[in-house]
């Protein structure tokens, strides 16, 4: 459990670019898992996921941390 919890401070300082680059995602497909247009995905990838409001960052989080994995039934 510690890992989980400095993991995420840690993570807290890379930028959205970063996360979305290390989950193997597009801008696109992270649009797509967001339900948002790709622009605004690009207007937010220079800034640190700290910086991005909560109800943006709540949706971001589970996504970049890979928690949607979880749930793929073929794994």
């Amino acid at each position: 459990m510690i890992t989980l919890f400095s993991g995420l401070k840690f993570k807290d300082k890379k930028t959205v670019k970063e996360l979305r680059k290390n989950q193997n995602l597009t801008a696109k497909e992270l649009a797509v898992k967001l339900k948002l247009d790709t622009v605004d995905i690009l207007k937010i990838e220079d800034l640190r996921l700290r910086d991005i409001s909560e109800p943006l960052r709540s949706k971001l989080t589970p996504i970049l941390r890979g928690d949607y994995m979880d749930n793929m039934t073929w794994l």
